[in-house]
């Protein structure tokens, strides 16, 4: 299947898969309460944005504007009807600008080591935290740097200018994402 332009190929399967066996696991999450209805949204808008990014990251080291930049209103929109107050939305704005500044200053001091795709990433991912929790920011960042570093270890030969950033941010969105909520 090919959707997003300039090569980035994928076949459908295990996309497909891999959302749906999330999807699942967020479904049980909600079921037994551990995800509340109102941000069930959030997260399953969450898996269906990181499967993809992650599955594209691994294979071609890009997170494709196709997906990055809409996510952001999507996301914003979801958070919206979630947030019982407006301080779960100030604190959700307050995480966008943090976490996008963060990485838009680690690509302008060293773009080898971080790409504007994670930049563009950055305010959706950074919405959801702050939402859910702003103090889970500085985990979310430890927890991506040490998937990154594990990936690192792995070092495919089709990575010899970097390493993908965005799975790992995207796993500490999700796991913080559901086990903190407003």
């Amino acid at each position: 299947m090919s959707l997003i332009p300039r090569g980035t190929n994928t076949s459908l399967t295990p996309c497909a898969t891999a959302t749906a066996l999330l999807w699942s696991a967020a479904a049980v999450g909600r079921h037994y309460g551990v995800l509340p209805d109102r941000w069930f949204p959030v997260v399953t808008f969450l898996v269906w944005l990181a499967v993809p990014l992650t599955i594209v990251d691994l294979r071609h080291r890009r997170l494709p504007n196709a997906l990055t930049l809409p996510a952001f209103p999507v996301a914003a929109a979801l958070i919206a009807f979630a947030a019982p107050s407006a301080l779960v939305l100030c604190n959700a704005l307050l995480g966008a600008v943090l976490l996008t500044t963060f990485h838009a200053l680690i690509h302008l001091t060293a773009p080898a080591a971080l790409g504007m795709g994670d930049v563009k990433l950055a305010p959706t991912l950074g919405a959801i935290l702050g939402a859910a929790d702003l103090h889970t920011l500085p985990t979310a960042l430890l927890i991506a740097a040490m998937a990154t570093l594990a990936l690192h270890r792995l070092h495919r030969p089709q990575w010899r200018t970097g390493i993908p950033h965005g799975p790992g941010l995207l796993a500490a969105t999700i796991v913080l994402a559901v086990l903190n909520h407003p």
